[in-house]
């Protein structure tokens, strides 16, 4: 397990030491649980884990739960779990997001430009890497059965109550820093909800037996 944990690019090493579970408050604990049940299950049934993370754009929130999750399931050595991410509409992947995920210690080379850029965003050297681009939750690169949808947003929570071929619905949602755009706090925003999304994620996958 370590020396898996040692394979992750440093800075990403030490964003992880820093998260804090303790700071979650006791109100969200039941709604991470839903979570943590939904993977146990597939882990004990030894079923692949697929997790399709869900918000309006696929621009921000989606992306960094999608990446967030891939990378600490490796971090905790869960097997055989792929998070994907999608929208009820395609827009792009926000930049501000792959430049606060490089801030976190991710490697991110962009593959193909224009209006709905092509990211590989690695966490590992030697594993492949995520490809993140915007896409709607029904997308041919995500899985069309057997996976839970994780709404990450109450907008796409609220008016997407039903996601085709999903096991779960699970509401997972986390508010949205596009609020903070071209604002003297941007930065300072996006780096807060990356954190809180990592920070929630990391309880999740700590809790796998």
């Amino acid at each position: 397990m370590d020396k898996q944990r040692e394979k992750l690019f440093e800075g990403i090493r030490r964003q992880i030491a820093q998260l804090d579970t303790i700071a979650i408050g006791e109100s969200r604990l039941p709604v991470l649980q839903t979570v943590i049940d939904f993977v146990q299950k597939k882990r004990y049934a030894k079923e692949v884990i697929n997790l399709n993370f869900v918000c309006t754009h696929n621009s921000r929130r989606s992306h960094l739960s999608q990446i967030w999750a891939q990378t600490l399931a490796f971090h905790f050595g869960i097997e055989n779990v792929y998070c994907y991410s999608g929208g009820t509409e395609a827009t792009a992947l926000f930049p501000k997001v792959t430049e606060t995920l490089i801030a976190s210690g991710f490697g991110i080379k962009t593959l193909s430009g224009g209006e709905n850029p092509i990211y590989s965003i690695k966490y590992v050297p030697d594993v492949h890497p995520i490809i993140g681009f915007s896409k709607t939750y029904d997308h041919s690169f995500n899985p069309v059965a057997n996976f839970a949808a994780v709404m990450t947003c109450s907008h796409a929570d609220k008016n997407c109550p039903f996601i085709p071929g999903a096991d779960r619905r699970l509401p997972l949602t986390f508010d949205d820093p596009k609020k903070f755009d071209g604002t003297p706090h941007q930065t300072q925003k996006y780096a807060e909800r990356c954190l809180e999304i990592a920070t929630q994620l990391y309880y999740v996958f700590s809790n796998i037996k």
